[in-house]
C-alpha cells in the first residue's frame, strides 16, 4: 500500500518497499500483520526487520514495537524534522514578503521570481521524490525556495485582492491540522484501503479538471472552465481544502506505520517533506479560496 502523496509512495514507508541494508524477507505471521495489525500491510510484513522483536510481534499479530536503540526513527524526529522545514519556509516567506514588494512598479519582477522560486521548488521537490534516500539539502532548499513563492503568492492576495488574507488561510491550514489530528488519535477517521481508493480517484479527477481547465484557459483566454472563479471555484476550492485533509489523515498513517516498524531515523525527513508538501496545498487552497470569495464581492 503506498500513500497518497507522491514523496511517501516513491520511498519510505510502503510496505511493497524495503529499505536498502534491511531484510525484507517474508517472515513467519505476516499474514497476521496485514489482516490484524495494519490495514496497509503487504503480506511480506514488516520492510524494517532488523527488530529482535519482530518475529514476536508479528506472531502475535500486532506491529513490531521498536526498542529503544540508536538508528530508528521515533516521533520526536519527525516533529523537530517537520518543524525545521517549516520553520525554513516560513523565514523565506516573510522575508519575500518584506523584500519583494507587489506595487504598481514592482509587481511584475516580484511576481517573476515568486514564480522562478516555484520551479525550482517543484525540480527540487520531484528530484527528491525520485531518489531513494531522503536528502535533507534537497528537503530544506525546497522549502526555501518554496517559501518565497509563498510570501510573493500571499503578498499579492492580502495587499491586492483580500487584506488578511494570508493571515485567515493559515489559521484555516492550522485549524485543519488539528481536526485531522485528534479524529485521526480517536479513531473517527478509519485509513484503510478503501479509504485510500476513494482519496486516490477524487485526488486523480481533481487534478484532471485543474489541468484541463489550465489548458482551457492558456489556449481560450479568460479562466478557462471557470473551476477557479464564481461558484463553481468556491466549490472547487472547498474541494481542494477536503483532499488535503484526507492526504494529511494518510500522512498521519505512514508516519504511525513507519514508527510502529522501525523506520530508520533518516525517514524523518521523509517525513517531514511530505507533511509540509500537504501542509502547503492546504494553505494554497484556502487562500484562492479568500481570494475568490473577496473578489465576488
Amino acid at each position: 500500500m503506498r500513500s497518497s502523496n507522491p514523496v511517501f509512495s516513491r520511498r519510505g514507508f510502503s510496505r511493497d518497499n524495503g529499505y536498502a541494508g534491511f531484510n525484507t524477507a517474508p517472515q513467519a505471521g505476516a499474514a497476521a500483520v496485514g489482516t490484524q495489525g495494519n490495514p496497509y500491510a503487504q503480506p511480506q510484513g514488516n520492510p524494517y526487520a532488523t527488530n529482535p522483536y519482530a518475529q514476536q510481534d508479528l506472531q502475535q499479530g500486532a506491529p513490531p514495537q521498536t526498542p529503544v536503540t540508536t538508528g530508528r526513527m521515533t516521533m520526536d524526529d519527525v516533529v523537530m524534522r517537520t518543524g525545521t522545514t517549516l520553520g525554513i519556509l516560513i523565514v523565506t516567506a516573510a522575508l519575500a514578503w518584506a523584500l519583494l514588494p507587489v506595487d504598481d512598479a514592482n509587481i511584475g519582477r516580484s511576481y517573476g521570481i515568486g514564480i522562478g522560486a516555484a520551479v525550482i521548488g517543484m525540480v527540487l521537490a520531484l528530484v527528491q521524490s525520485f531518489k531513494r534516500t531522503a536528502s535533507p539539502a534537497l528537503i530544506v532548499s525546497y522549502a526555501a525556495f518554496e517559501g518565497v513563492f509563498l510570501g510573493v503568492v500571499s503578498s499579492v492576495v492580502d495587499n491586492r485582492i483580500a487584506s488578511g488574507a494570508a493571515m485567515q488561510a493559515v489559521i484555516g491550514t492550522l485549524a485543519v491540522f488539528a481536526a485531522v489530528l485528534v479524529a485521526y488519535k480517536a479513531g473517527w477517521i478509519r485509513v484503510n484501503r478503501r479509504f485510500y481508493g476513494f482519496v486516490m480517484a477524487a485526488a486523480l479527477g481533481f487534478m484532471l479538471l485543474m489541468v484541463v481547465n489550465l489548458l482551457f484557459a492558456a489556449f481560450g483566454g479568460g479562466d478557462g472552465l471557470g473551476f477557479r472563479s464564481g461558484g463553481l471555484g468556491i466549490l472547487f476550492g472547498i474541494v481542494g481544502v477536503l483532499l488535503g485533509a484526507c492526504f494529511l489523515a494518510l500522512d498521519f498513517k505512514q508516519v504511525e506505520d513507519g514508527i510502529a516498524y522501525g523506520a530508520p531515523r533518516e525517514e524523518a525527513w521523509l517525513a517531514a517533506f511530505g507533511l509540509t508538501l500537504t501542509l502547503v496545498w492546504i494553505y494554497m487552497e484556502f487562500l484562492r479560496l479568500i481570494a475568490i470569495l473577496n473578489s465576488n464581492d
